[in-house]
């Protein structure tokens, strides 16, 4: 059935893997197989530093957002408003009929949830520059701070120069080791 189009399910934040769960075993009792495809709830891969380890995780990338290809009719909408933790379709007015996403947006949208599962190391995009301040946030020379002198952008490194005890030391650091000042 090619009638399915995409919309934006407003839903509580941070129950997003939850409602997306309770949506398809609304799907499944109620037998809606052929109005309801994908259910989408994208991810994003975020690096934490905790307890100066490296920690990987998985957040949502549009918090409070659930994306579903259906074809709204009957009792479909309602169904799905009904399911615990939906608030709304996303529509142009408070209360309005659902307004289904443009199929640059969900290409776009489908496009970046391909994207971030697919990068396996999870790029932080580079927010320095050669010459600025930084301070030191993780390991021995923490609180210290120094001037971004070179950028290693396959390591992940930076060369800051710190001034200790009056003398100018390079070290070696991650972008994860320091913060602008």
């Amino acid at each position: 059935m090619s009638d399915k189009k995409w919309y934006v399910l407003k839903t509580v934040s941070g129950q997003e893997l939850k409602i997306k769960t309770y949506i398809e075993n609304e799907i499944e009792y109620h037998k809606l197989q052929d109005y309801i495809g994908q259910i989408v709830v994208p991810m994003e891969k975020v690096i934490q530093i905790k307890n100066g380890k490296r920690v990987q995780k998985e957040k949502v990338h549009y918090p409070g957002y659930v994306m579903i290809e259906a074809h709204l009719q009957g009792e479909v909408p309602h169904i799905i408003k009904g399911i615990p933790g939906v608030i709304s379709f996303l529509s142009a007015t408070k209360g309005g009929d659902p307004v289904p996403m443009r199929p640059s947006e969900v290409n776009r949208m489908l496009g970046r949830v391909d994207e971030l599962a697919e990068s396996d190391d999870a790029m932080v995009a580079i927010p320095f520059v050669v010459g600025e301040t930084v301070k030191v946030i993780d390991g021995p020379f923490n609180g210290f701070n120094g001037t971004i002198e070179k950028i290693n952008e396959d390591k992940r490194k930076l060369e800051v120069m710190v001034l200790i005890f009056g003398r100018k030391t390079p070290l070696e650091l991650s972008f994860m080791q320091v913060e602008k000042v």
